[in-house]
């Protein structure tokens, strides 16, 4: 009994060879399902490993632009300074070129008593004296000889622009005392005239001291009608000069003096009993106020100031320099290690 079911699996056993041996090819078909299903289980690993370089990826895209337009605005901050360099020397030149007017003043309660040269021609001197606070006592026999109580000299020297004719010049000490407000008050006298209009010349200089020392007075005085203006008071009226003192610093260290002058003018009215055919002429002198004015040039660019700020701006242009070319070895650096990622990725892939 038991042959016949030995015999029963041996059959069944060489059915399962035969069909092994006829359909080769559907086994291994199966195999690679098997292995086609081990794939896909394994897909998902491989697609996570390519999202994560693109994540990579657009980090570094976006550090890049940001380095690009860093690297503009510093090349932009560059050419900023680059005008900026440019402007300040052209100012500073500017400035050379033209200086800047100063205008400063000093007080003082005694000047230094300046010098009144007058030129009568046939007028002749009658009185002289210093009066204090603006107050001039009435006259006493106008036109009669008085008492001069200033200090008076006289000279004569040739003219300074013909070198032909001479001069006959009275030169007074002006007043010093501002805060007394001193004043000189001088009265002329001229019997006849040939002109229809009579007047006196005179002139201001800085020093009636300077003048006492010189000891070529006619030399000195021809310096000053060379380099002072003159002026004129006519017969008839009361002249009252107000002199305010302006000093210029010239460029080569000099100094020049001029005079500004207000001037007004009343009328005298004649009170003497006959009636004349003489002039009679009346001037005062008085400081206008106690401050001296002292006019220079100023030149205002400070070239310290101008170092400096190149200074400044060399060191902002070498620090973006310095900058610019370390942003380009940082791009470069990525750019080389996404690279490298990037082939690293593409041979896992592959």
């Amino acid at each position: 009994m038991p042959r016949p079911e030995v015999a029963g699996s041996y059959q069944e056993l060489s059915e399962d060879v035969e069909r092994v041996s006829e359909n080769p090819a559907e086994d291994r078909g199966g195999e690679m399902g098997v292995h086609e299903d081990a794939s896909s289980v394994i897909l998902p690993d491989s697609e996570l490993g390519t999202s994560a370089p693109s994540l990579r990826f657009s980090k570094t895209c976006l550090k890049n632009v940001f380095s690009v337009i860093l690297l503009f605005i510093y090349l932009l901050l560059m050419a900023v300074a680059v005008f900026l360099v440019y402007q300040t020397i052209s100012d500073f030149r500017e400035k050379l070129k033209h200086p800047v007017m100063s205008v400063s003043y000093k007080e003082v309660s005694l000047y230094d008593a300046p010098g009144i040269a007058f030129y009568p021609g046939k007028a002749q001197l009658l009185s002289c004296k210093h009066h204090y606070y603006d107050h001039i006592p009435p006259l006493v026999n106008p036109g009669q000889q008085g008492k001069i109580e200033c200090t008076t000299w006289r000279i004569n020297y040739t003219d300074p622009f013909t070198n032909q004719t001479m001069k006959y010049a009275l030169v007074v000490q002006g007043p010093r005392d501002v805060k007394k407000k001193e004043l000189v008050f001088l009265q002329f006298h001229l019997n006849e005239t040939d002109q229809d209009f009579s007047a006196i010349d005179y002139l201001l200089f800085s020093s009636f001291q300077e003048f006492i020392n010189s000891p070529e007075k006619a030399e000195f005085m021809k310096d000053c009608e060379s380099s002072y203006s003159s002026w004129k008071f006519s017969g008839g009226f009361r002249t009252w000069v107000k002199m305010s003192l302006v000093k210029t610093k010239e460029e080569d260290g000099s100094e020049t003096v001029e005079f500004k002058q207000e001037t007004s003018v009343v009328n005298y009215i004649d009170q003497r009993t006959k009636p004349r055919s003489d002039q009679l002429f009346f001037v005062v002198f008085e400081w206008k106020d106690p401050f001296i004015q002292t006019v220079q040039d100023i030149i205002t660019a400070n070239p310290w100031n101008m170092i400096a700020l190149l200074c400044g701006i060399f060191l902002a242009l070498f620090k973006a320099a310095d900058f610019a070319k370390l942003s380009v070895k940082w791009m470069i650096k990525i750019r080389k290690r996404h690279l490298k990622r990037r082939s690293q990725a593409m041979n896992h892939i592959s």
